[in-house]
Formats: structure tokens, sequence, C-alpha cells
């Protein structure tokens, strides 16, 4: 018979295992703590979208719809659904279609996996995480600053002071036209100095030509014309409001007005924390306002904003930083030399446990329950501060052995397993 072939995760698609997992939960509770204080409320969404939905949302030519998402016909009906490539689209969906602004503003805020056909690399990859923060039905700068001052506070929360915050304003529509041809004849006159990419948006998405990565058209760019000259009276004062409220909270800014975003949906203000630590994808958390995308994917004109942070990178630059991160470990281990003893200590296990006592039980493997010695060596090696000892002794007498095994030099005393949560606590407070 043929061994089966070793199957392996697709690439980009990375399994998060134990010793890794537990700095996802550590932040996935700073983020859910956060969220609480600041009353913005979790809403969960479907992996999988249809792809209208992202093309119209997120905009036809962007490197996202263009390049980079999951798309694929639905045999049994033929449906084109596309694995969502970033969560502000399907939120904004989940708004329109279940009227959720009929009395309202809402804040809200969401965690998952999105997904994208690019080239995997450190703090991005093909299956990525993020998690997000949006205000709907909310017009005024305020709501821009106090997103801005709850991913500063989450940054304080994780320990993470080398960043900085890049802002800038799009503008509104009419704004954002003037710019569009001003630049695009500005363009016109560089050409020879395009690439192909370049000269392929420079009719269709002129402003993403200024996000260019390319050395030998940052001269070009840099000259080009500035969409905040272009800005009247009512976007510059939004930002200024923005601005001010910041420097209040003492959060240092620096104006940027080659900052656009990658996608389509964003008008007034966007915003971008950029780090040095992680190489070239420095950017952990990015978002703006984007008053017409709810319009956009059929609901009544409302305003939004909102921003996004990766989750792999801002796990990275915790890593990077060296921040310490507490490991769960149990309060007790159980220890049972005969198998045979299973339904009695069980019983005081889920007594403990329902206390609030963290117990690891020892487990029979194939070659049965293992030595005392090979047992007490589990115990140590769990990082637990008691060891539950189910000797035949004591539980003929109907008790159970606590040995000490981090303090008091392996001191140890009784205690009746019928009474179990009322020695609980003792565990707890040692450990």
């Amino acid at each position: 018979m043929t061994k089966p072939e070793k199957l392996s995760a697709v690439k980009g698609m990375n399994d998060i295992l134990p010793g890794q997992s537990e700095r996802w939960q550590w932040l996935e509770a700073q983020v859910r703590d956060l969220m609480d204080g600041y009353a913005y409320r979790n809403v969960r969404t479907p992996i999988v979208e249809h792809t209208q939905l992202f093309v119209r949302g997120i905009g036809e030519v962007t490197d996202i719809v263009e390049k980079e998402m999951y798309s694929f016909e639905d045999k049994l009906n033929g449906e084109r659904l596309t694995l969502r490539p970033e969560g502000t689209a399907s939120l904004v969906r989940a708004t329109v279609e279940h009227n959720l602004l009929y009395d309202g503003g809402k804040r809200m805020w969401y965690i998952g996996p999105m997904f994208r056909h690019e080239r995997p690399q450190r703090g991005r990859y093909r299956q990525f995480h993020q998690i997000g923060a949006e205000a709907l039905g909310f017009a005024g700068p305020d709501v821009d600053a106090e997103l801005i001052l709850l991913a500063v506070a989450l940054w304080k929360r994780l320990g993470l002071s080398q960043w900085r915050l890049e802002i800038n304003s799009l503008g509104q529509p009419a704004e954002r036209q003037a710019h569009r041809t001003a630049l695009i004849a500005y363009l016109e006159q560089h050409q020879e100095v395009l690439d192909e990419e370049a000269k392929r948006r420079m009719y269709s998405n002129p402003l993403r030509v200024l996000d260019t990565k390319n050395p030998a058209m940052q001269a070009m760019v840099n000259a080009a014309p500035k969409l905040i000259d272009y800005l009247g009276e009512a976007s510059l004062a939004h930002l200024r409001g923005v601005q001010a409220i910041l420097d209040a909270n003492g959060v240092p800014w620096t104006l940027n007005p080659r900052l656009v975003r990658g996608l389509d949906y964003y008008n007034l203000t966007v915003f971008e924390f950029v780090t040095d630590l992680l190489g070239a994808q420095g950017t952990i958390c990015a978002g703006g306002r984007y008053d017409y995308l709810i319009e956009q994917i059929g609901g009544k004109p409302a305003p939004a904003v909102g921003w996004a942070l990766g989750v792999e990178r801002v796990l990275e630059l915790v890593k990077e930083l060296g921040t310490d991160i507490p490991t769960p470990q149990p309060d007790a281990y159980a220890i049972v030399p005969d198998a045979a003893a299973m339904p009695q200590v069980l019983t005081t296990l889920t007594a403990l446990r329902e206390a609030g006592v963290r117990v690891q039980m020892h487990a029979a493997t194939e070659q049965g329950m293992g030595s005392m010695k090979s047992q007490f060596k589990k115990a140590d090696a769990s990082g637990a501060h008691f060891a539950l000892i189910f000797g035949g002794d004591e539980l003929a007498r109907g008790e159970v052995t606590v040995k000490a095994l981090r303090d008091d030099q392996g001191a140890q005393t009784t205690q009746p397993l019928a009474a179990a949560a009322d020695w609980a606590h003792h565990l707890q407070s040692r450990a």
C-alpha cells in the first residue's frame, strides 16, 4: 500500500501554533478591553463575499482588485465570489443590509483573516489578519481624531513607542477632480520618466502614480501638483480640526501631502502609523474617512471613518522590541499513579476548575500512566505552582496531597476531595 503524500499548508497561509498563539490571544485581549473602553462594539462578517462588493467598494483600478483578490465562480449557482481582501467593505455592506444606522451613528470593530494573492514576505502573507475600528454616521473631525487616539492608546498598551503618524487630506470629489486634471496634464508632460505601471494608471487612477516606489520617478513625483493646494476652506478646516485635537493630546504627527492610500473610497482625512523597525513593510495601521462608500454600496448617504491594523506586523514589532508577554500556565498539575482512580480524580478537578483553578491533568499514553518520577517531571515542566497527588492511600482516605513546586521548598498539605471548592483559593492565591 502506497504511503499517503504528506500535505502542507498553502504557501503564505500559516498555522498559528501553541507558543505563538499566546501572543495572538494577548493582543486580542488588549484590543477587546480597549474597544470596550471606547464603546466600540464587535461585528463579524463572512469571509466570502460577492466579488462586486470589492470591485465597487475598493475600486476597479487598484492593485487589490486587479492583481490580488482570490476570486472564483461558485459551481453550484455561477455566482462570482471573493475571499475578502479587507474588512471595511464587508462591514459597510453589513451596515447597509441590516440598516444599522436607522437610529444614529455606530462605532464598531472587527478582527479576522483577510486574503490577498501576493508574494509572501515578512509581515505580509496571503492569509493575513486585520483588526479594524470603524465609526459610521459621524461627520466631524472629532471622530477622526478619536480613532487615531484609539490607535495611540493601543500602542501604549502594547509597549510600542517607535512609530510615527503621517496624515493628509484627500479633500472632496470636486477638489480631487480639479487636482486630477492638473495632475494628468503634469504627467503627460513627463511621460519619458513614467514606468509602465504609471503609464497604465495615468488616466484611470493618476493619484496612485504618486504612491510609486520607483526611485527613478521620485523627483518627478515630488514636483507634481499637490492635492492640498486644491482643497477648499471646509476641507482644510476639517484637517485643522483633527490636528488640533491631536496637538491637545500630545500626539505628534507629520503632514505627508503624498499620502493617498491604496483604496478608492477615501476622502478628507487619511493617516498611517509607520515604523522603521520592519523594513519595507513599515505601515502597521492605516485608515481614513470614506464618506461616500455607504452610498456606493447601496445605502443612504452617510459619513464614515476607520482604520485597520495588520496583526502579523504588530506582533512582529512587539517581538522586535522584546515586549514581555505572559505565557498562560496552570495553577496545578494532577499526578495520577493509577488510571483506575480517574472517576474520583476528574470529579475533584471539575470542582476546582469550576472554582476558577487552572488544572492540567496527567493522562495515560500507550505505555500507561508512567512512573511518579516522570509525572513529577511533567508537573515541573508545566510551570504549575502546585502538584495534586492522587495516590492510592490519599484516595482511600478521601484526600489529595497538595505539594508546592515553586515556593516553600516542597511543603505539602492534605485536603479533602469532597470540599475542593473550599480550598481552591489556596491554589490561586499562591500562583
